[in-house]
């Protein structure tokens, strides 16, 4: 089956952020709800993408093949619960990882880690925005999250064990 150009570039998207979620789709895409981004999915792409144990998002090989652009990780690491060598993330998600607490630190709050992109990178991303980086990186497995009052993260592994390319 051919795919139209909308349809490559939404497979484009999945490809380039898996492991990703509808909410990821959703913002990507400018739809209105997630439900909106399954039923694209279910109708436009189904035999192109697959949810794994954790219900994420993740492209097929076919997919992988029909795209030009790099996957997000490397899936064989992730799988094995291990982090990848190279990530492919938008740039807000490069950003947070330059600046979030080491493995070695203390883990920090969203708003912390907004205050350290804001004055690293003179920029001024939304809460909402961080937290979504911040979890699009764990579910990466190289930023974890600690559970004190509030969830705070630091990364999973060294940040110059991971080479971290912007995603156009």
């Amino acid at each position: 089956m051919a795919l139209t150009d909308e349809e490559l570039s939404r497979l484009a998207d999945i490809v380039r952020l898996q492991p990703t979620k509808n909410g990821e789709l959703q913002d990507a895409w400018g739809l209105e709800s997630g439900s909106e981004v399954h039923q694209y999915l279910q109708n436009h792409l189904k035999e192109y993408y697959y949810r794994d144990d954790d219900s994420l998002i993740r492209s097929t090989a076919e997919a992988n093949d029909l795209v030009d652009v790099e996957p997000g990780i490397e899936a064989d690491a992730v799988a094995k619960g291990g982090a990848p060598e190279t990530i492919r993330v938008p740039e807000l998600e490069a950003q947070v990882f330059e600046v979030v607490a080491g493995p070695d630190e203390r883990s920090q709050s969203v708003v912390a880690v907004l205050k350290a992109v804001r004055d690293a990178f003179d920029v001024d991303p939304g809460v909402d925005e961080v937290r979504r980086a911040l979890r699009s990186l764990e579910r990466k497995n190289v930023v974890e999250v600690v559970y004190r009052t509030v969830p705070t993260f630091k990364l999973a592994v060294e940040r110059d064990a991971i080479t971290v390319e912007i995603a156009e």
